[in-house]
């Protein structure tokens, strides 16, 4: 079966963004491909997410001694405006033109895993990674090494010479930069102690302790000598270990989970010798023959944060309370700031399962008002941000206040063979299937086509 062009533009749109919105119904059969990329690689002023208030600067050490009340004030602050940071970087995936920033940010946010109650840091953390989202990776590495979030969720807070805490020294090896087995134990104590004394202030800057580091010798994967942080970190960027590692988790990412050996090997070497040029490397994946082949095309199960961004970028909707958002992506196991654990969200089959796949298929449904969201989290107040001590109680979830112009979607769609422009694999169904089953109005038919397993796949 040969992918026509409608498939390839939706690929790319996909892929190095979160699909297509509304407005680029028009063209998008017709559309060159060269046109398309030319807009996602295009350089737009960055952006940087902001609160309504700036967060406050706080001393931990004068935190600790607050009472109750005063602990509990700072703790609703820090769920507030975690719930906002969440919000508008969803807002920029479904809005933002900058779409390929957004989408290697939301890469990068996956791999640079942290979970940290301070809204300060989380907010410092999000913009650094979203503004070096397409830069160098040395660069971005280093920026979310030395940031408060990272120093903090690893622990390099009490990595102290004598006492050298190897937590931060093992995750940037393992999970974010080399990969296992491409270190020894040593390597991590060695690292460790070149790490002792990184830290920060109340304001979020970087700060190093020198009478907490140990200025000893240390050996380092073969290298030896009077290391500090930045050392080890110019050293693992070295080791063309690294350049595979973050190649091989890109191309499962953004092109199959299936890994395909040859053209990694080819990736790896071309971003080893870029210096680690990011932009670089996702043009040559976006712009090569074999990334628009049958076996990409429609082969990643999309995470719950793409399929909720993708059906905001169709169907153009007014969400009167946007916090319900944090609840279904509670629900489908993906929320914005709160990853499972230091190795990120998990990809592919590890989205579905029995209650995900149903609410997963109702979602276009419950948006559409015709059905309620029968569902609810498990009571968990550190993963809903204080959602359920506030006056929204459970069952206003089950009916989001949203407003869709279906008058523009169906504009849009008119004439048009709606699976064709909602589906990447059609193999099981069809636009005759889906109008049996539904009225003949644009918009049954879109909410049906939406329902399908098949819209699941991107």
């Amino acid at each position: 079966m040969s992918v026509s062009q409608l498939q390839k533009n939706k690929h790319l749109l996909l892929r190095a963004g979160f699909g297509f919105n509304l407005s680029q119904t028009k063209d998008l059969e017709q559309l060159p491909l060269t046109d398309i990329w030319k807009k996602l690689s295009a350089t737009y002023t960055f952006q940087p997410l902001a609160l309504k208030e700036v967060p406050e600067n706080l001393d931990y050490q004068k935190v600790s001694k607050l009472d109750a009340d005063g602990k509990k004030e700072i703790q609703k602050r820090n769920r507030r405006e975690n719930i906002e940071i969440n919000l508008k970087f969803l807002n920029f995936m479904v809005q933002s033109e900058d779409q390929l920033r957004e989408k290697m940010a939301f890469f990068w946010n996956g791999h640079f895993a942290t979970r940290v109650v301070s809204s300060k840091f989380n907010l410092q953390l999000l913009n650094t990674i979203r503004e070096k989202s397409l830069g160098n990776f040395g660069d971005l590495l280093k920026a979310v090494s030395q940031s408060p979030s990272m120093l903090q969720f690893l622990n390099n807070q009490q990595n102290k010479k004598d006492h050298p805490n190897e937590n931060f020294a093992r995750e940037v090896m393992e999970l974010f930069t080399l990969g296992r087995r491409n270190y020894t134990e040593k390597d991590i104590k060695e690292g460790a102690r070149a790490f002792t004394g990184w830290s920060f202030q109340a304001d979020g800057s970087f700060f190093e302790r020198p009478k907490q580091h140990d200025f000893g010798t240390k050996t380092f994967l073969g290298k030896t000598g009077n290391f500090d942080g930045n050392d080890i970190l110019n050293i693992i960027l070295d080791q063309k270990a690294t350049s595979k590692f973050i190649v091989t988790k890109i191309y499962r990412f953004f092109v199959n989970e299936k890994a395909n050996p040859s053209i990694i090997e080819h990736l790896s070497d071309q971003f080893y010798e870029s210096k680690y040029d990011i932009k670089k490397l996702m043009t040559e994946i976006f712009t090569a023959k074999w990334f628009y082949s049958e076996e990409n095309i429609g082969a990643k199960i999309k995470s719950p944060v793409e399929l909720m961004a993708g059906i905001m970028r169709i169907l153009p909707m007014e969400i009167a309370k946007p916090e319900n958002l944090i609840v279904y992506q509670k629900l489908l196991g993906q929320m914005l700031l709160y990853p499972p654990n230091v190795a990120g969200w998990p990809s592919g089959n590890s989205w579905i399962d029995s209650s995900t796949l149903m609410l997963r298929l109702q979602i276009p449904q419950i948006w559409s008002g015709l059905r309620p969201l029968e569902l609810k989290p498990k009571s968990d107040d550190d993963i809903e941000m204080g959602l359920k001590n506030s006056q929204n109680t459970y069952a206003s979830f089950k009916n989001p206040t949203i407003t869709i112009d279906w008058n523009l979607v169906e504009e849009a769609f008119k004439n048009k063979n709606i699976s064709d422009y909602l589906l990447q694999n059609k193999s099981s169904l069809d636009e005759k299937t889906v109008q049996q089953f539904s009225e003949s109005s644009v918009k049954q038919r879109i909410v049906n086509t939406m329902s399908t397993p098949e819209f699941q796949l991107c």
